[in-house]
């Protein structure tokens, strides 16, 4: 039975691109998208007026409404009259927690707009900024919510004047990002202002808001709202209560999403281009320009729920065609056919069955095999180009050892990890070939903790250890001398290598995606070639492995294509487990130089060549002086003045370094970069040293060298972890002679 009265009027407006903006609410942890989403919510019927504000309906798991803080992305489309005519929004609520910000990137590939919500008190803090970005570097358009306008009057007591000058503020920052990211031809029409009607202001948990528009068409002006907040606390109810029933919340922004975001006709035009790389003037390239329902299908996966009664469903935006039940399509980055089983509505936890979904909406589908976040769904048995993968701002940076608790509940270990990582892309799980141990990596301590307790939902007790710092390895001075050889293990065959050192700029281009090996290799080559690599090497890349490359300079060999798949593994092995402490390699190049291989296939196999193509990239890496990296988080804490000195303290103690020190008033913005290794416990320690005043975010930023003075004893202590032998591996111990 259909939950939601207005779903097939939804079902209705679907049909009509003109009308439709797929739209998300990005923001820092606890500005209030969640509270604000409600309102939107009960406009449309969805939930009752009386409990918006304090349901937070998107939240819809458990754990969620117990810390009031998101952790999944909720999609929940909705129905807007606006000038006589209605609309359809299909609106996606996002977490705040940078621990949760792959969600965030994943989200925003699905849509065209993003309300930014901003605390009027905190203003954009360090996931405001980091979000937009991403939105921005996806072509999503930004507008802009203030909320929290209360806490101005009631707790610094603002005047109309001070107020209009903090909100100038924010509104300067939020368009320094624009213009910083916004896609050259939009930096000045996507600014925000006051006057343009795209920025809006209010409180979400009282339920009131406005912009311009609205403040002209409703009479009010700054000083009826300090007025509604004024007086005693039983007239302050009322007074608010008036205030939120002549202004309510969800008219200005739902006009906003009508009139200032685009709607697919307008968004897939200029989309296309950053994020499809196929054709425009293909068949499927000209369906995603015009968002042609009668087009070949074009799908873009951007989120994955593992059900124990609909098997998994994908849920992502249709760019072109049509998705409906019993349609046969290919899963173009997995190579394999499947059928589309289902196909729904998403309202929030609740799936509305409907016939079809056409282009330019986001749905839900069923039955695919093997299918992941990121996928590229489109009819069987066309040629097409997948999409571009998904640009994280973080890496998963902190590791735990996993087991279950009791031996017998292996198979739903595996079960639930397979789960987890399947809807979540940012969990990585692997067992350690050396110890043995199951590792599960995430983003932070808060993502960790959220993957446990899931756990223990889906009936599996597990045991964990304390978190785990993950490193990289990486060359501080290339081998200068002749090449490296390799052998096979019965002599037959060999291999000469060389390695160098990817400069920054590869680096960058390789982690924003711009260099992968989905491109084609032209492509790939001029951008390699802009950066300083010879016309050879730039059309002879081999392998994209995180942020390490192996090239081909092989010349005039017989069989090197009979090797090269074992190669290619061989590689693939020796970069991520390498010599120091196996941690995976950053930022390596290795070149084959040359190879011999013998003419019988029976002594070429994958036992003779996997070792004569890993042992001597150790051998190499080994030569050329190994360094140990640690990641870096960047570290953002605003807090009054006259608790700075603590939080100064605190950085320097844990081998910080403080970036900037930028003045607001009475509040002090420290910004500094510090270990990943060093932070944890730090909310404890902050809270206490200043009383609870202290408002700060944390993100991954870099990876750095570790200090030299430490590198002996934390290698030696990921050695012992491992299980390997205290000693450190010599390149002889891996060298070949001639």
């Amino acid at each position: 039975m259909v939950r939601y009265k207005q779903a097939d009027e939804i079902v209705k407006l679907m049909n009509n691109p003109k009308i439709i903006r797929n739209t998300s609410i990005i923001a820092h942890v606890d500005h209030g998208k969640t509270t604000l989403a409600d309102s939107l919510l009960a406009a449309a019927g969805i939930i009752s007026k009386k409990t918006a504000g304090q349901k937070l309906f998107l939240d819809s798991w458990e754990l969620e409404q117990k810390r009031q803080m998101t952790v999944f992305a909720s999609n929940v489309s909705l129905a807007h009259t606006y000038n006589g005519e209605d609309h359809l929004i299909n609106l996606i609520d996002t977490p705040g927690h940078i621990d949760f910000s792959g969600a965030v990137t994943r989200s925003l590939r699905a849509v065209d707009g993003a309300l930014v919500v901003v605390d009027a008190v905190e203003g954009p803090m360090t996931q405001t900024e980091t979000v937009l970005m991403q939105a921005l570097r996806e072509r999503v358009k930004p507008i802009l919510f203030i909320n929290k306008v209360d806490r101005l009057i009631k707790e610094i007591k603002l005047t109309p004047a001070e107020i209009q000058a903090k909100f100038a503020k924010i509104i300067m920052r939020v368009n320094r990002l624009i213009q910083k990211y916004a896609p050259v031809e939009h930096k000045k029409d996507w600014l925000v202002n006051i006057a343009s009607g795209k920025v809006a202001f209010g409180s979400a948990l009282h339920k009131w808001g406005l912009n311009l528009t609205h403040m002209k068409k409703k009479g009010l002006n700054f000083k009826d709202i300090i007025d509604a907040y004024t007086g005693e606390p039983d007239d302050v109810g009322v007074k608010v209560d008036a205030l939120s029933k002549k202004a309510p919340l969800p008219e200005p922004v739902l006009d906003m999403f009508i009139e200032h975001l685009p709607n697919p006709l307008q968004a897939q035009k200029y989309r296309q281009s950053k994020i499809w790389p196929g054709d425009v003037d293909s068949e499927v390239g000209k369906g995603m320009a015009t968002v042609d329902p009668k087009a070949p299908l074009l799908m873009c996966i951007s989120t994955i729920e593992v059900d124990s009664h609909s098997g998994t469903v994908a849920i992502g935006r249709i760019y072109s065609g049509t998705v409906k039940r019993g349609k046969k399509v290919q899963l173009v980055g997995n190579h394999q056919n499947g059928t589309i089983q289902q196909v729904f509505m998403s309202m929030v936890t609740d799936r509305v069955i409907v016939d079809t979904i056409p282009a330019g909406n986001i749905a839900a589908i069923s039955g695919l095999p093997s299918i992941r976040v990121g996928e590229t769904i489109a009819d069987e048995g066309i040629e097409v180009s997948p999409f571009e993968g998904l640009k994280y701002v973080t890496d998963p940076v902190v590791t735990v050892a996993v087991e279950p608790e009791d031996v017998k509940d292996l198979p739903l270990f595996d079960k639930v990890m397979h789960k987890l990582t399947t809807e979540d892309p940012n969990l990585h799980f692997k067992m350690d070939k050396e110890s043995g141990e199951f590792l599960l990596s995430g983003m932070g301590e808060l993502h960790l903790e959220i993957t446990s307790y899931r756990m223990q939902e889906e009936g599996l007790k597990v045991k964990l250890s304390k978190p785990i710092v993950i490193y990289r390895e990486t060359i501080s001075k290339p081998y200068e001398g002749r090449s490296v050889m390799g052998k096979s293990p019965n002599k037959h065959s060999k291999l000469w290598i060389t390695i160098e050192k990817l400069s920054e700029d590869v680096i960058v281009a390789l982690k924003e995606k711009k260099i992968t090996e989905m491109q084609t290799r032209l492509d790939r080559q001029k951008i390699l070639k802009s950066l300083g690599w010879s016309t050879h090497d730039s059309k002879n890349v081999l392998v994209i492995e995180e942020n390490n490359m192996l090239v081909n300079r092989i010349k005039g060999r017989q069989y090197v294509d009979e090797v090269l798949d074992h190669v290619k593994t061989g590689f693939r092995e020796a970069i991520h487990t390498s010599p120091l402490t196996k941690e995976p390699a950053y930022g390596l190049k290795i070149n084959i130089e040359d190879i011999t291989v013998h003419e019988d296939p029976v002594h070429r196999g994958p036992a003779q060549i996997l070792p004569m193509t890993w042992r001597p990239i150790w051998c190499i890496i080994l030569l050329s002086k190994p360094k140990l990296l640690e990641p870096l988080l960047s570290f953002e804490c605003k807090v009054p003045a006259h608790f700075v000195s603590s939080v100064i303290a605190l950085v320097q103690k844990r081998r910080g370094k403080i970036l900037d020190m930028p003045t607001d008033e009475d509040m002090i913005t420290v910004k500094a970069e510090l270990p990943v290794s060093e932070s944890f416990g730090i909310a404890d320690i902050l809270r206490s040293s200043t009383q609870g005043r202290a408002f700060w975010a944390t993100q991954f930023s870099r990876w750095a060298l570790v200090p030299e003075q430490l590198q002996t004893e934390i290698i030696q202590k990921i050695r012992e972890r491992r299980g390997l032998s205290p000693e450190t591996p010599k390149a002889s111990d891996f060298y070949e002679s001639e």
